[in-house]
């Protein structure tokens, strides 16, 4: 399987209005729900006025469109991860998931995900 990184700094934030997310920036998840609204996006594009901020984030895709049919892709790699003691932030599109994690273990990470034989894609 391969595992394909995103090459930028990430932020995961809380903000107070869907207005002050940056709708035109060319990466973010946004999760709304009736107790809040969630946002990842890369560093620069954070809105000023978050309610709550987590910067120091990266992150890499699993490369590829993954049929809903397809079942253990994310928990085998959650369960390597785990194993090693890095903890992981999780956003799924339609097409495929998205895994962060903070930037300090990012190499590492890599490193680990390599040994598994997973390829990745810089």
């Amino acid at each position: 399987m391969t595992l394909k990184t995103l090459n930028y700094d990430l932020t995961v934030c809380k903000t107070a209005a869907t207005k002050d997310i940056d709708l035109s920036a060319d990466f973010y998840f946004v999760g709304k729900t009736d107790e809040e609204i969630s946002l990842v996006c890369r560093t620069e594009d954070t809105p000023a006025n978050t309610v709550a901020r987590d910067d120091g984030w990266r992150g890499f895709r699993i490369q590829g469109v993954l049929d809903f049919s397809m079942i253990g892709v994310l928990s085998k790699i959650s369960t390597i991860l785990a194993e090693n003691k890095i903890g992981i932030f999780v956003v799924s599109t339609y097409n495929t998931d998205y895994i962060l994690v903070k930037k300090e273990n990012f190499e590492r990470v890599m490193k680990v995900l390599e040994d598994k034989n997973y390829e990745i894609t810089r």
